[in-house]
């Protein structure tokens, strides 16, 4: 298996886009505030509570929403439009935001209280980051886009590098009230970026999807597309092993350094530079290794960098760790992403997205928790060494679960579509529908035919046909007949609309294998009223 090729030696910055470069820039600033805020939370839960655990779930409640959320956030930012979404969730964070300065000014928080504000928060960041995660696409060429995809994560960690340091400054001079107070502020200027921002609204033809099919048909979409499925995996594994040491920073700083919440912001501050430089090399390194080699490469610096931080006495050591575990961090879940990106059309993007979130924080979610129960028993030192160890593992591991695809796909939909040359349309939206393609194939052909079906099917699946079926004529062994049922007439149409351009061009050399000397000959089957069947003719040039 190839590890997949090097990214465009030549692409446009996606800072040359107006659209994109507001709109990262402000969510660079509210990135700045929610920094702030983690340095807050996390330090006013230690005058809480002793329990490292309770401290350690700190992060854990704001990755926890991303497992739990992100599939509903994401099916909501394919179904509606993506600008509104984030919206919504940016306003509900800022009000969220607002009430946990209040109820800390009125000292009214205990440990469990601080979880649910900052589980709310995290549910704001849920809604919105699949939506603009898939909007960046819209705002950017393919070709930048894996640039983008780590600019944004250099924006995060740019807000990571000063933010610390800058929440603990507030929190050593006004307390951790003052710097809720900061984050609430930080999500204005998104707001007011995303309301400039003048999305094209595309026309609707089909009505929407239920929401409960809208998921089922993102989680069917990644279940048959390889390329994304073994994304998750890796994701929710790194994020088990890797997410320890910034959740256990906070015991390091206080047990072990003897430190106060400016050490805190500082150590932190070193994790964001490190994963600002990691990001910035993304571009370069991707035209020199492919996305498997930068992966590996970058989560084996991280273990490096976390055996460090278990093991380091000064704080010069422990900085210059955190840095390199800040590169790693950002690269491998950066190149994870891009894979994700780049694999799936933008008509289930932000599902697929999300699925791939859900994994990466849902790994994040345990690995905090894990990483505060074997503190809790063992000391932070060997919860670290325990972690360092099971990362060595992990990168073992994804030699079975290799990174696939290509950055040259074309997922814009098919633009040759013609219309279905039929004698009647059915009665109801939601009437069944068989489809049925006939091919003639040489005996010849009959391995290369089977291999291009079989990816025929993934494509037929994951653009939502149900049942697929290859059958041979047993009195005519040339002569093979594909299947596929859909649920209502509406499904098939939208299995049509969602055609990519690299899919169609399979098709074609399907087709280039039929011995009928023209297209393959497609019937379509609709369920009549009193359960009678109803054939549509069509024309045989018709793309099924």
């Amino acid at each position: 298996m190839s590890d997949g090729p090097p990214a465009p030696a030549d692409s446009p910055s996606p800072l040359a886009s107006p659209t994109f470069r507001e709109i990262w820039a402000a969510n660079t600033i509210s990135n700045l505030g929610s920094l702030v805020q983690l340095v807050g939370a996390s330090w006013l839960m230690i005058s809480l509570t002793t329990s490292e655990q309770m401290i350690a779930l700190v992060q854990a409640s704001t990755a926890l929403p991303l497992m739990l959320l992100a599939l509903w956030g994401g099916t909501i930012a394919d179904r509606f439009d993506r600008r509104d979404v984030m919206v919504i969730a940016q306003a509900f964070t800022m009000i969220a935001s607002a009430a946990l300065a209040v109820a800390a000014w009125a000292g009214w928080l205990s440990p469990w209280s601080l979880l649910t504000f900052t589980f709310l928060i995290g549910c704001g960041g849920a809604m919105k980051t699949p939506a603009w995660q898939a909007a960046v696409g819209e705002m950017v060429p393919r070709a930048s886009l894996p640039s983008a995809i780590a600019l944004n994560s250099v924006g995060f960690n740019l807000a990571r590098s000063v933010g610390p340091a800058i929440g603990g400054l507030i929190v050593a001079a006004a307390g951790p009230a003052a710097a809720f107070v900061v984050n609430a502020l930080s999500n204005i200027g998104m707001l007011v970026a995303l309301r400039r921002w003048r999305r094209p609204r595309a026309a609707r033809t089909l009505p929407r999807e239920s929401f409960v099919a809208a998921i089922g048909a993102g989680i069917r979409y990644v279940a048959m597309a390889p390329a994304i499925l073994t994304v998750l995996p890796r994701a929710a594994l790194f994020g088990l092993t890797a997410s320890s040491v910034q959740a256990l920073l906070p015991l390091i700083v206080r047990d072990r350094m003897h430190g106060g919440a400016l050490t805190y912001g500082l150590l932190l501050g070193a994790f964001g530079l490190g994963a600002v430089a990691g990001g910035l090399s993304v571009g370069k390194l991707g035209r020199r290794w492919s996305p498997e080699q930068i992966s590996r490469i970058f989560s084996l610096g991280f273990a490096i960098g976390t055996v460090g931080i278990a093991l380091s006495p000064w704080l010069a050591l422990s900085l210059a760790a955190l840095a390199l575990t800040g590169a790693g961090w950002l690269v491998t879940f950066s190149t994870l992403n891009v894979t994700v990106q780049l694999n799936a059309p933008n008509w289930v993007l932000a599902r697929a997205l999300a699925l791939y979130q859900m994994s990466a924080f849902g790994g994040v979610a345990a690995g905090s928790w894990l990483g505060g129960f074997l503190a809790d028993w063992h000391g932070v030192r060997d919860a670290l060494l325990v972690s360092a160890a099971l990362q060595l593992a992990v990168i073992a591991v994804t030699r079975w679960l290799p990174l696939r695809g290509s950055n040259k796909l074309d997922l814009m939909p098919f633009s040759g579509l013609k219309p279905i040359a039929a004698e009647f349309a059915p009665d109801r939206q939601d009437s069944p529908v068989m489809l049925l393609t006939e091919f003639r194939i040489d005996v010849a052909d009959r391995a290369r035919f089977l291999e291009l079906m079989q990816e025929r099917r993934r494509i037929r699946g994951r653009n939502g046909a149900r049942r697929w079926q290859l059958l041979q004529d047993m009195s005519d062994p040339e002569l093979w007949v594909e299947t596929i049922h859909l649920p209502a007439w509406s499904d098939y149409l939208r299995h049509r609309e969602r055609l990519a351009e690299h899919e169609v061009r399979l098709f074609a050399q399907i087709a280039a294998l039929d011995r009928g000397g023209k297209a393959p000959r497609v019937r379509r089957f609709v369920a009549a009223p009193q359960g009678h069947s109803a054939e549509v003719t069509v024309s045989p040039t018709d793309l099924a």
